[in-house]
């Protein structure tokens, strides 16, 4: 090993310290299962596979009346005060369930985080309570076209006006704009679009208001979770500006470490693969998938842990967004490998029976799966993001 591959291995190990789920939340981790067993009705797999994406307001207000939408927020706003390790666990068991939680996921995971750090006294009080009580949605205004994952060329532009604001511009692969509530969006408000990272800022966006149009973009599998928002001379009140003006990149920064480094970026495909080994323990064809499967375990277990060691830098306070786009980045590949080993390997026996539900299951995440390098980052910008942290360009 040369020097230079040596520093890189040195500050690759030393931007993990692995760090267990403390003891407490497993009593946690049982109530979490003991609801979901009583709460959640049984569906099958290819339902379930599409949980973060799987829409359902009814739903996340059950959550909200456990106290479980919001839960890493102070009670004084609504919130359960618990710590990050606490939503590790109860993203995970949600996940493992299949639940469909994309309604109130951003709310819960950054937006509401977003506004406690960096929103006003009057922002909190109004905003975080109604996302506790799962009344208000949010997603996430970043990417544009032509812009992709790099967000520093957004064209989207927030110009002073009387009364507050003028908003004229396109957001793209906004997930659920069709049916959130307001939308926390990365517009530039001054400079042009050279000037990079300068004179950008963040605003909450009513959906509601006049000169907001959202068209759902429908994908392979028919679902149309993504959507394009056109604004068109919308006017926002001066209290839409969330932190100081001109401080957006910085602020969207310290968003993506919530973003990139959960279970979500790590599970997209866990019903998928637990399902396929439930279907295997009944043949003879168990022992023939067993290394696969070994792998598979192998590789969550590890990512896991980067998940985990991640959460305890943000419980530290911290912004770990190179280790964050660590894990996104070698996360999201093990997502997209299990619906092609799976589908490979049903491929192997073309004479055997296939159970329908698995089969279903497999054509959904083999459909799904191209995009879960795209949301949250591409891999070529998280690759550059992770290079540039440990010193390597």
């Amino acid at each position: 090993m040369n020097p230079s591959e040596e520093n890189f291995l040195n500050n690759l190990l030393s931007a993990f310290r692995f760090a267990a789920l403390p003891a407490g939340t497993n009593s946690f981790r049982a109530e979490v299962k003991a609801f979901l067993q009583s709460s959640f009705e049984p569906m099958p797999a290819d339902i379930r596979a599409r949980s973060w994406m799987g829409f359902n307001a009814a739903f996340s207000k059950k959550l909200a009346a456990r106290g479980w939408v919001g839960v890493t927020l102070p009670a004084q706003y609504g919130g359960a005060s618990l710590d990050a390790f606490s939503r590790f666990v109860l993203v995970e068991e949600l996940l493992a369930a299949g639940a469909p939680v994309s309604a109130h996921w951003i709310a819960d995971r950054q937006s509401g985080p977003q506004i406690l750090k960096f929103g006003t006294e009057a922002q909190r009080q109004f905003y975080l309570p109604k996302i506790c009580a799962a009344e208000a949605f949010f997603c996430i205004g970043m990417s544009e076209p032509n812009a992709g994952s790099d967000l520093a060329s957004v064209g989207t532009r927030a110009s002073r006006c009387e009364g507050g604001w003028r908003l004229n511009g396109h957001k793209i692969w906004t997930t659920n704009a069709q049916h959130c509530h307001y939308m926390i969006a990365l517009v530039r408000s001054s400079g042009e679009s050279q000037d990079r990272q300068k004179g950008l800022s963040q605003f909450i966006v009513d959906l509601a208001l006049p000169g907001v149009t959202v068209r759902p973009i429908r994908d392979l599998t028919g679902d149309a979770h993504f959507s394009e928002v056109f604004f068109d001379n919308v006017l926002l009140a001066d209290d839409a500006l969330i932190g100081n003006e001109g401080s957006g990149w910085a602020q969207v920064n310290a968003e993506l470490a919530f973003e990139r480094s959960g279970p979500e970026r790590v599970y997209s495909s866990i019903v998928l693969l637990e399902h396929w080994i439930t279907c295997l323990r009944s043949t003879p064809a168990v022992s023939a998938h067993a290394a696969t499967i070994g792998r598979f375990a192998t590789h969550l277990a590890t990512l896991r842990n980067m998940s985990i060691a991640v959460t305890a830098k943000l419980v530290n306070g911290e912004s770990p967004l190179v280790e964050a786009a660590l894990v996104k980045d070698i996360g999201t590949e093990f997502e997209q490998s299990i619906p092609a080993v799976i589908g490979a390997a049903i491929a192997m026996d073309p004479d055997a029976l296939v159970d329908a539900e698995l089969y279903r299951a497999v054509a959904y995440v083999s459909q799904i799966a191209p995009t879960y390098s795209l949301r949250g980052g591409t891999r070529e910008i998280l690759r550059g993001m992770i290079a540039r942290g440990l010193g390597l360009r």
